[in-house]
């Protein structure tokens, strides 16, 4: 799961608000267009990107097109986050020279004093 696209698709507030619209039901672009009074162009834009991370949806009704969430993609992204979030940082496919650097600062007397200062000022 490719976290870094999706959390790009949901960091603008105008695709946040698209998200949030499109958890209430399915929605024509004119729709979109309605609620939240910006343009088509835009919404167009704005869905190309939320498409792309594979958080919307597009189904076609003749010459329109109606757009809803992947709420299977929303709710794997959710659990999928938080099992990132929990696994130790050793097991983390990207994540080994960050991982032994953790250890390595734990040794680093610069580092030592850096904390106690930050603690002493608390």
């Amino acid at each position: 799961m490719d976290f870094e696209v999706i959390f790009k698709a949901l960091g603008e507030a105008t695709r946040i608000k698209i998200i949030k619209l499109l958890s209430l039901k399915p929605m024509y672009v004119c729709e979109l267009e309605g609620v939240l009074n910006i343009s088509q162009p835009r919404i167009s834009q704005h869905l190309k990107i939320l498409r792309h991370a594979g958080l919307v949806e597009v189904e076609k009704e003749g010459q329109r097109a109606i757009y809803s969430l992947n709420i299977d993609l929303i709710e794997n992204v959710s659990s999928g986050f938080m099992n990132f979030l929990e696994a130790p940082l050793e097991k983390l496919e990207n994540f080994h020279q960050e991982s032994d650097r953790m250890i390595q600062i734990e040794k680093d007397p610069n580092i030592a004093i850096c904390k106690a200062c930050t603690t002493s000022r608390r």
